[in-house]
């Protein structure tokens, strides 16, 4: 690999400077999650600047701006990992030696096109504490149910003494929002179902992803929280796509956990930690890819901005 070019640097550089103007930064007690789609996330031009014809159009300078966002968190729940994991593996390389991974194997089909559901973690913040696995809905009197088109996955880990579970999910788009209800409604019961055993391991559940959901209060938003999942308020208002605008806002991209009330700020489900008051997203476009369109960024980075939380452990 040649050595990084001085204008990457600087935009690495302004991009770090975005991020902690608006991330909290990492203390003894505090734990940062994020979640984030990146667009078909699979294949990679080799070279810090691929040329207008070069295919993928995401190069090694995009995967060093996704790094240097998903450098600031503590774990990340990646959604849209394809099944050639050129991109992730040079991820890794710029995130260095201290991140681990934790990745699913692909859905077959053509539903689930090819893609992993994916966990980055910080080995000096976070270590998995043992359960990983993939969320299959259990067969209806004897007979196969029809399980997700991209098939949820779950894995624990552990932060000092607290252990907590994060669930990620990247429900199809399908072809309406009527579509999408039933996936949606059939992960967030399961989810219930999994907090509710007695004697589990099931400490700490927290889901993320791509829900795909249109707008707050829609029939898919209600299908997440009619089960006591609950996002917290300070997502309700921050864009998830960066082809949003104020009339066209969606709500695709979530993280919640359960709580007793219609607020994920209560904490009551949750043991040995509690929500700080503080998510939202990030916004990198105006620090990356000067001169580009959306759409050309979006090949490139992603058309989806991260989403994040802290909470805390003390």
């Amino acid at each position: 690999m040649t050595a990084i070019p001085a204008a990457v640097t600087k935009e690495i550089a302004d991009l770090r400077k975005a991020v902690t103007d608006v991330v909290p930064a990492r203390d003894d007690h505090n734990l940062l999650i994020g979640s984030w789609n990146l667009r078909a996330f699979g294949d990679l031009t080799g070279k810090w600047s691929a040329a207008p014809n070069d295919s993928p159009a995401r190069d090694w300078r995009a995967v060093a701006l996704i790094a240097e966002v998903i450098s600031h968190f503590d774990v990340v729940a990646v959604q849209e990992v394809r099944r050639s994991t050129t991109a992730l593996r040079f991820l890794l390389e710029r995130l260095g030696s201290s991140w681990g991974v934790i990745t699913s194997d692909v859905t077959e089909g053509d539903a689930g096109n090819g893609e992993r559901l994916t966990f980055l973690f910080n080995t000096t913040r976070v270590m998995p504490s043992g359960l990983v696995g993939e969320i299959v809905l259990p067969d209806a009197a004897g007979k196969p149910t029809e399980q997700f088109a991209r098939t949820p996955y779950a894995a624990s880990f552990v932060r000092g003494a607290v252990e907590f579970i994060l669930s990620t999910v990247h429900i199809t788009y399908g072809t309406n929002e009527a579509s999408r209800v039933p996936e949606v409604g059939a992960f967030a019961q399961w989810m219930r179902s999994w907090a509710d055993r007695p004697s589990d391991w099931n400490h700490n559940l927290l889901v993320l992803g791509d829900f795909n959901i249109d707008r707050i209060d829609d029939p898919l938003y209600q299908a997440l929280v009619s089960t006591g999942l609950y996002p917290p308020s300070e997502l309700s208002a921050v864009p998830r796509t960066i082809f949003d605008n104020d009339k066209t806002r969606h709500f695709y991209d979530q993280i919640a956990w359960f709580s007793k009330v219609e607020t994920a700020a209560n904490n009551a489900m949750l043991q040995g930690l509690r929500y700080a008051g503080k998510a939202g997203s990030i916004n990198f476009i105006p620090h990356v890819f000067a001169g580009l369109t959306l759409n050309q960024v979006s090949w490139r980075i992603s058309d989806h901005y991260p989403l994040w939380i802290e909470l805390r452990t003390d």
